[in-house]
């Protein structure tokens, strides 16, 4: 951030000190102009002359009430109008005291609507300008008097400029909020919908051919021993349900695949026992990482094993795609009490994309999974540099610790 900016952030958090400094810049620049003249009888020349006191102290007070216009913009105006129109009246020769009550007119002109600016302007403008014309040492047309006609006019028109533009921008940024929300909405909306037709789906795929499943083999169990051929054909049946249900499961969950997507896998389901292999492969592509498992992991329901090896194959994912060259990971899977914690360490310096941003969705992945568990992720930058991904998985799953619980004698 350069000088200039952190000025500009800096007077933006002390309103004060801006009017401050904005209401001595007023008072330097009327003074200024009350010392200089122009006269002359063959064009312009500039003179000096000596401001009377009363128009010193004029000033001094009308550029003190600038200090406060941002929390009185109306009571300034009048203060400062009041000034002007009796520097108007007394002063000879004429000091500027009117500038004070164009920029509080300015401030008034940006804060309200174009209607209360139209209304407020015009009074001020007809009463300085008439104070001058009528009231005034110079002749009516003399170019001063027309002077404060202009510039209340200009204050009031750049006023009313800057109120419109911090309405558009502020319209626009509403706008896009609203784009951006709506859109999020829709997302989750249909998101939902669809697992819940899949969810659907699957329930009629799985009871009817479970329930076929469950009746034919009640069948063969009970026709065994006497009619051996008769249990041959119900367990046939079987064989040819859950072939039926294998085929539609596949079909239904490969809805979700999209286009380009690898075949199924025949072999079993990953786990943690080939957490070894999936750090070699990361290795050969040219991320070093570093793997420590302590505790007994062996016997982990097959779910929470392939979680747990998913959340380690994302994150390590993340950082060969955003740590950045030279970076480093660090791979920990500990068996702490019903929990099963894992833990990825990289020092890389770009960091891993938060969840739904560069087109990603590897963390919201891992926080799905995890929180199908019932478990907790945790997620964030590491002090010093790089990232880190912290998952706690319960061994025993809700549906199995409540199988638990009622198998329990009372």
């Amino acid at each position: 951030m350069s000088t200039l900016e952190r000025a500009r952030c800096s007077l933006k958090a002390h309103p004060w000190a801006l009017d401050a400094a904005l209401a001595a810049g007023v008072l330097v620049c009327m003074i200024a102009g009350s010392f200089v003249t122009p006269r002359g009888n063959n064009g312009v020349t500039w003179g000096i002359r000596t401001p009377a006191p009363l128009s010193l102290l004029l000033m001094l007070l009308a550029a003190a009430a600038l200090v406060f216009r941002r929390r009185a913009s109306r009571t300034v105006l009048a203060v400062t109008g009041t000034f002007s129109v009796v520097e108007s009246v007394t002063g000879d020769p004429r000091a500027p005291v009117a500038m004070s009550a164009v920029v509080a007119l300015y401030t008034v002109a940006s804060t309200t609507d174009r209607t209360t600016t139209l209304r407020i302007g015009l009074l001020t403008m007809t009463v300085l300008t008439a104070a001058a014309m009528l009231g005034g040492p110079l002749p009516w047309y003399a170019q001063e008097n027309l002077g404060v006609l202009a510039w209340t006019g200009i204050g009031a028109t750049a006023g009313d400029a800057v109120r419109s533009r911090r309405a558009v921008v502020q319209a626009i940024r509403e706008r896009a909020e609203r784009a951006e929300r709506t859109r999020e909405e829709e997302a989750r909306r249909r998101v939902a919908e669809e697992r819940l037709r899949i969810a659907r789906d699957l329930h009629d795929v799985v009871a009817h051919h479970i329930a076929l499943v469950n009746v034919q083999a009640g069948v063969a169990a009970h026709v065994m021993d006497k009619r051996p051929d008769q249990a041959k054909e119900a367990l046939a049946h079987v064989r040819e349900a859950s072939r039926s249900a294998l085929d539609e499961l596949r079909a239904t969950v490969g809805l979700l695949r999209q286009s380009g997507d690898p075949e199924a896998p025949t072999e079993p389901a990953p786990g943690l026992s080939r957490l070894e292999d999936l750090a070699g492969t990361f290795r050969s592509a040219g991320l070093p990482v570093e793997v420590a498992r302590a505790g007994q992991d062996a016997d982990l329901p097959a779910a929470v094993d392939l979680a747990a090896y998913r959340i380690v194959q994302e994150a390590l994912t993340n950082v060969q795609k955003h740590a950045g060259p030279g970076a480093k990971a660090e791979v920990s899977v500990v068996r702490v009490g019903p929990n099963i914690e894992v833990t990825v360490l990289d020092d890389g310096p770009g960091g891993q994309s938060a969840p739904g941003t560069g087109g990603g969705h590897g963390l919201l992945g891992m926080r799905e999974r995890v929180s199908a568990f019932g478990g907790t992720l945790t997620t964030g930058p590491r002090y010093g540099g790089g990232f880190r991904v912290h998952a706690i998985l319960p061994v025993k799953t809700r549906t199995e610790t409540r199988t638990t619980a009622q198998g329990e004698p009372a």
